[in-house]
């Protein structure tokens, strides 16, 4: 097999929303470290608490794509193989990245007043890089996707992440996803998830998102 057919080709246009949720919360980032009042420390756990959760998306997001697409497009499309390594190494370079950001955060949630610029400069190289992968994920990577990966086969990705997912607010990922989709994709995601996120989500999981993202304060949420 080197292509789907039309009627069961992935629709992969749910991962231009998972990459504008990561773009714009780190990309946030530096602002609101940098204005939290260092004496303040509910803030201090709430904005360090918040990026953790962030980063432990960002990570099994990318182990997914490696362990669940990577090695399908590099069967199915042989001629793109340097370029699918080539994502490879930017993943290396975010995870790098993300590593140095869990530090300074953790630093930061522990005391060390230091840290805040610290944690406000890791994010920000983060959100640099990052932004940098995801445009050549998108230009790059996704077409692939769409051309040469099924439907149940791109369906697997939402699934690993939330099993996966190392945070302990995985409402707040699904909220954060969901604030950039249109309401067709957002009743697209409902209709997928497994009940049982279904029913954490409807029952709690959203008032949570709203009140947390109104409390961290704009621009996130």
């Amino acid at each position: 097999m080197t292509s789907a057919p039309d009627s069961t080709r992935a629709d992969v246009t749910d991962m231009y929303a998972v990459h504008q949720a990561l773009r714009d919360s780190l990309g946030c980032a530096p602002q609101l470290v940098r204005a939290v009042d260092p004496t303040d420390t509910e803030r201090v756990d709430l904005i360090s608490n918040f990026y953790e959760n962030v980063l432990s998306f960002l990570h099994v997001h990318h182990d997914g794509e490696e362990k669940l697409i990577f090695s399908l497009l590099r069967e199915r499309c042989p001629d793109d193989v340097a370029l699918v390594d080539e994502m490879v190494t930017q993943h290396a370079d975010v995870v790098g990245l993300i590593e140095s950001s869990h530090r300074a955060l953790a630093a930061w949630a522990g005391g060390d007043h230091a840290a805040q610029e610290g944690s406000a400069v890791a994010l920000g190289d983060l959100s640099a890089r990052l932004d940098e992968h995801l445009s050549a994920e998108e230009r790059q990577l996704l077409p692939l996707c769409a051309d040469h990966l099924s439907i149940e086969e791109w369906g697997v990705l939402p699934g690993h992440a939330m099993g996966a997912f190392g945070g302990d607010k995985i409402w707040l990922i699904i909220g954060l996803i969901r604030h950039q989709m249109s309401q067709a994709q957002r009743d697209q995601m409902l209709a997928h998830m497994p009940p049982p996120a279904v029913q954490m989500w409807t029952s709690m999981g959203e008032q949570a998102y709203k009140n947390l993202v109104a409390e961290v304060g704009p621009p996130v949420g």
